[in-house]
């Protein structure tokens, strides 16, 4: 989760994720980086998978490469730079396949309303660029459920709710 002091999308849960640095050979290069540098994870672990089109996030007019990567064991993981990261969690992927903890968070009115797919967890809602992407791979994957696109929650109201589920990781 990014700090609550940064700039853009404080507080949000999030990638790891930055600038590229010269030196980095490519998004790849990149996002093994930023990994390290924001969780501590032995980037040795990680076995990239593939990186996706290059994407536009326009509320910070950020250009976004992800790249996925799997681990069997990715061994420890925290906060390393306070500054930049609240929080450094692991979350199960049948937290995000699970239909119950899926819904639609929308902000904005109806001239200039977004929506996009969230997933609220025990200690954070997922939900923005990081909720799309995730939602993209579970169907890309063949691994979503169906869930209720209907159930759909303003922003401030489905923040409310964090916390209030002790089994959303299930």
């Amino acid at each position: 989760m990014r700090a609550s002091t940064l700039r853009h999308h404080a507080g949000q849960a999030a990638f790891p994720g930055g600038a590229a640095d010269p030196t980095d050979d490519g998004p790849v290069a990149t996002a093994l980086r930023e990994a390290r540098e924001e969780t501590g994870i032995d980037v040795s672990r990680l076995h990239p998978l593939a990186t996706m089109e290059k994407m536009f996030i326009a509320p910070s007019q950020f250009h976004v490469v992800p790249v996925l990567a799997y681990s069997p064991d990715p061994g420890p993981v925290a906060v390393v730079n306070e500054a930049e990261t609240a929080l450094v969690a692991r979350v199960p992927l049948r937290a995000f396949i699970n239909p119950a903890n899926r819904l639609m968070v929308y902000r904005g009115d109806l001239g200039r309303r977004w929506a996009g797919p969230a997933f609220l967890l025990n200690e954070m809602l997922v939900w923005g660029f990081t909720g799309q992407v995730i939602s993209a791979l579970l169907d890309v994957a063949g691994w979503a459920q169906p869930w209720d696109t209907s159930d759909q929650r303003e922003l401030d109201a489905a923040m409310a709710l964090v916390g209030e589920r002790g089994d959303a990781l299930e």
